[in-house]
């Protein structure tokens, strides 16, 4: 397969990340499994060490107040630079947390926690709130980079290790402030955003939630739970026919049946499903349940699609655990994630940076959730 090496382009709307083709076998891919193996954890380690501290190409996403913030990635944002983009850097940090907390003895160990203890420092973390409390930041990656941020937050709350306790309290206060965030900006956002990319409102939510109730912060919780009942519930016949859009990492529909299923008891969950997604037992709308077709690996948009197949997959494993054990769309769900799964785990390691600096924490998630 041919492989592509990113460079940046100056055009009049900034720097666009291109490929220029080069030569090289893809690399080998680890064997697809139910569940997240040592071997799938190091492969995947592999990669997000692999744009930890890689600069370029990055899209900054950030506001210019003036000439004193044209700055390169690491002044701006010192824990994270890296991975092309603030938030791919964040959830690459997660997946470096996730994989170390589950596999202490991987051959990556030593490197992955010298990165989290140069990164994850107080002076590090510290900028990174102050910039989150400039005023022209007030939408600064919310809500996707605000709910992995919160989601790394939770992985380390929970995790009994000298070196993750230290993070766990320098990243601390950024985790705080965001979750006032959520509590000042939700309530006065009167309709969700339903795309299938960063702004989603659902799964902004969804990853919120689950540090709410972990960290045992009850007014984030409370916020949150609100606001997904009076978003999202009298939703029904959702138009899932429609998906995917062309630059989908996300399904619309999924993540919101996959938010409602953590926020509302599970029979009313039940029964707010059955109207919200009536074919699915049948599995359809068939362009759901069926993996989305990828043509170009080295576009960055298209490229999406991966991502969405391993998030199908995920937000699929979510819905299933809510439902009864004899639900005949259990069925279709667990064959549509196996399928899911299978496409977007193939896939993760391209050769291409555009799908490869992000990929690997999406097939983490993943398969760190039960499998059917």
């Amino acid at each position: 397969m041919a492989r592509f090496l990113p460079l940046l382009v100056l055009t009049l709307g900034g720097c666009v990340p291109v490929s220029v083709p080069t030569t090289a076998p893809e690399p080998a891919q680890p064997k697809p499994a139910g569940s997240l193996t040592k071997e799938h954890a190091s492969a995947f380690a592999k990669l997000a060490l692999k744009g930890a501290d890689k600069e370029y190409p990055h899209k900054p996403g950030i506001v210019f107040a003036g000439v004193a913030d044209v700055k390169n990635p690491k002044a701006l944002h010192p824990a994270f630079f890296g991975c092309f983009d603030w938030h791919s850097a964040v959830h690459g940090h997660w997946l470096l947390v996730r994989v170390l907390k589950q596999f202490p003895d991987l051959p990556e160990a030593k490197q992955i926690r010298a990165v989290l203890t140069d990164h994850l420092t107080e002076a590090n973390l510290k900028a990174e709130a102050e910039y989150f409390a400039r005023g022209d930041a007030k939408s600064f990656e919310r809500p996707y980079g605000w709910t992995w941020l919160l989601k790394l937050a939770e992985e380390l709350h929970t995790w009994d290790d000298p070196d993750a306790k230290q993070w766990s309290a320098n990243l601390k206060p950024l985790a705080e402030l965001l979750s006032k965030r959520y509590i000042d900006h939700f309530p006065k956002q009167t309709y969700p955003i339903r795309a299938g990319v960063h702004s989603n409102t659902a799964f902004g939510l969804s990853f919120a939630h689950d540090y709410a109730r972990t960290v045992g912060d009850k007014k984030l919780q409370t916020a949150i739970e609100e606001r997904a009942r009076s978003y999202y519930g009298k939703d029904a016949d959702a138009p899932a026919r429609w998906e995917p859009d062309g630059a989908d990492f996300l399904s619309p529909s999924l993540c919101e049946a996959d938010l409602m299923r953590r926020v509302l008891p599970a029979a009313e969950f039940q029964e707010w499903f059955a109207l919200y997604l009536p074919g699915a037992a049948k599995g359809e709308p068939k362009t759901l349940f069926a993996p989305a077709t990828i043509t170009d690996r080295t576009d960055p948009q298209l490229v999406h699609l991966d991502g969405l197949n391993l998030s199908r997959g995920w937000s699929m494993r979510g819905i299933i655990t809510a439902l009864p054990k004899d639900s005949p769309t259990r069925a279709a769900l667990a064959a549509s994630a196996a399928v899911h799964a299978d496409a977007g785990l193939k896939h993760i390691a391209s050769g291409d940076y555009a799908g490869e600096h992000w990929l690997a924490s999406f097939a983490v998630y993943m398969l760190s959730t039960p499998a059917p």
